[in-house]
């Protein structure tokens, strides 16, 4: 399955690329799981991760963006997808996590996670599913 965005986007992992005020911005403002996060949390969760920026290729424009936590070996953890709402339903997100798929697979990752309360079917296009054993796993922390 190989990642495809509209004509006239593209995929950067290049850090440099990052706007990092406008990522905060979306993620603390508008996405459920992060509202009120602080910047400097922000970009500390930026600089221990695998970025992923989705932007318009004629202004440089960045429009989406995913964030990946991993020790690039074996496990990895999608989180922060986001795209700029007035460009969902678009295919962003779709060409977003494929491409992040298989980017980190490319590493030799063999598991990805995630967790969300909506858009499944965005994942479950790039091959995600539901666990099958959820009752083996467990968590520490906040909710």
């Amino acid at each position: 399955m190989k990642p495809s965005l509209p004509q006239g986007y593209e995929i950067s992992s290049s850090p440099d690329r990052l706007d990092r005020a406008l990522i905060h911005r979306w993620l603390s403002t508008d996405a459920y799981w992060a509202v009120g996060r602080p910047r400097e949390l922000q970009e500390a969760a930026i600089e221990g991760s695998l970025n992923f920026g989705v932007y318009e290729t004629a202004t440089g424009s960045q429009v989406g963006y995913a964030r990946v936590v991993t020790d690039r070996a074996t496990f990895a953890w999608l989180c922060d997808v986001y795209v700029a709402p007035e460009l969902r339903g678009r295919g962003l997100g779709n060409g977003l996590v494929a491409a992040v798929r298989d980017e980190v697979a490319a590493l030799g990752v063999y598991r990805i996670m995630l967790a969300t309360a909506d858009a499944h079917e965005v994942y479950a296009r790039a091959g995600f599913a539901p666990l099958e054993e959820p009752g083996k796993w467990m968590v520490l922390g906040r909710a």
